[in-house]
């Protein structure tokens, strides 16, 4: 059963940064893709990033193009967001989730994946 864990969230001032991971266990962390998602007070669950398991592809919602970066270290077992700009409105929980993918494929609707880490919470004061 694969575990997914995120860590690194918390409060930040408008234009700050942080920098959220997530550590896969339990199966080949190689073998899935992944994604992240956040679910803002009173919204429902968006797609945020999403990076291939193989060639490390990646895709990006529209809010946070060019602010955000998502990565993996598949030695580590371990994908990162890095939250840079941030703003009141990336106020969320933010998800780690996998799934097995095919090679260079990113996927960004949450029914697509099988596992989910429990999240960390990111708030932006402006």
């Amino acid at each position: 059963q694969v575990q997914l864990v995120e860590s690194g969230g918390g409060l930040v001032q408008a234009g700050g940064s942080l920098r959220l991971s997530c550590a896969a266990s339990g199966g080949p962390f190689g073998s899935y893709a992944m994604g992240w998602f956040r679910q803002g007070p009173g919204k429902e669950r968006e797609f945020v990033a999403a990076i291939s398991k193989t060639y490390a592809r990646t895709y990006y919602a529209d809010s946070v193009k060019g602010r955000f970066t998502i990565s993996r270290d598949n030695a580590k077992s371990t994908m990162y967001l890095q939250l840079n700009s941030l703003k009141p409105e990336d106020t969320a929980v933010y998800y780690c989730a996998g799934k097995s993918g095919v090679y260079y494929t990113t996927y960004v609707r949450a029914t697509d994946y099988e596992y989910w880490g429990q999240g960390t919470q990111v708030t932006v004061s402006s």
